[in-house]
């Protein structure tokens, strides 16, 4: 039970608190456990990033699913108390502590009723031996029949309190059932958005590597791997080529401007850089002395270097 305890509310001072509300007949006030406090960060990080950004819309989506892994896990520990925990607590410190004082009770009647058998039994040898009073003798039998009979009592009652152990096993598997349940329902929950929140992450590939002023064409979730962001950077000049080499030639060597469609977000690392979201239609253009890889990007009044990475030039 105390285990079970520690597994829903792994907070030593939480559980403490919570006691002594109980005890108060007061009801604990309300807090946010850890996933929730972990998406409330993680969504304010992110309006303070920016939602237009790559990074901060990231870190809002990843915020929602730990609000909601909270919340399941709210309704886990609510549902585990009302069909295991409180059952359990209540046979522990009701008929489990009825059972017990009246097994350590039935204990004691025998031992008193040994004590008067010892007893009657040195009565009527000391009677053959010494001729004692015979009342000696009937004192000491009354004594036995008084505390056997208050032994078959006590055994009665102990019995007819241990036969109720099948059925209250029967309750328990029952409640310990509901809480595999209520742990099923939960986990699978969890992994439900997780698997949303990989799904949301995998629409936009260059989410991360953009804030390194790269792009990746792989899936978000394979770029922890080294080996997997040093094949999508090699790639890079492939995909660039693929999508900008055909105007970008013919861009660099005239003084014209051309229009061109944002491929992702990008977050400028400097004042020189023009911040990008993704789907938006800007004015790039060249510059003598430029570096092969940057174009000078235009929207409205803002200007500076994008990388053609990011961009498909239109027709």
């Amino acid at each position: 039970m105390k285990q079970t305890e520690v597994l829903l509310q792994p907070n030593p001072n939480a559980r403490i608190e919570e006691f002594f509300y109980e005890k108060l007949d007061r009801k604990a006030p309300s807090r946010m456990n850890n996933p929730e406090l972990l998406g409330q960060y993680m969504i304010d990080a992110g309006n303070e990033f920016g939602p237009g950004t790559a990074y901060g819309n990231a870190l809002i989506k990843c915020g929602e699913t730990q609000k909601q892994i909270g919340t399941a896990d709210r309704e886990l520990i609510q549902t585990s108390a009302i069909n295991f925990l409180t059952p359990l607590r209540n046979f522990i410190e009701g008929d489990y502590k009825t059972i017990t004082k009246e097994r350590k009770l039935l204990q004691n009647k025998r031992l008193d009723l040994d004590a008067a058998k010892t007893r009657l039994k040195k009565a009527k040898v000391a009677e053959a031996r010494a001729a004692i009073w015979a009342e000696e003798v009937t004192k000491s039998e009354q004594e036995v029949r008084i505390t056997q009979s208050e032994f078959d009592r006590q055994a009665e009652i102990t019995r007819l309190l241990l036969e109720g152990i099948s059925s209250t096993h029967a309750h328990h598997l029952r409640c310990l059932n509901d809480f595999v349940e209520a742990q099923m329902t939960y986990y699978a929950q969890c992994y439900k958005y997780m698997l949303d929140l990989q799904k949301q992450l995998g629409s936009f590939p260059s989410t991360f590597l953009s804030n390194n002023n790269q792009s990746s064409s792989a899936p978000v979730q394979s770029v922890s791997t080294p080996s997997v962001l040093a094949s999508a950077s090699a790639s890079l000049p492939s995909v660039s080529n693929s999508v900008v080499t055909s105007g970008i030639s013919e861009l660099k060597s005239s003084s014209g401007s051309r229009k061109a469609r944002v491929l992702y977000d990008y977050d400028a690392a400097n004042s020189s850089e023009l911040s990008l979201l993704a789907d938006e239609v800007i004015t790039v253009y060249s510059i003598p002395g430029m570096d092969s890889d940057w174009l000078m990007g235009e929207r409205g009044n803002q200007k500076g270097k994008v990388p053609i990475t990011y961009l498909e030039l239109l027709n």
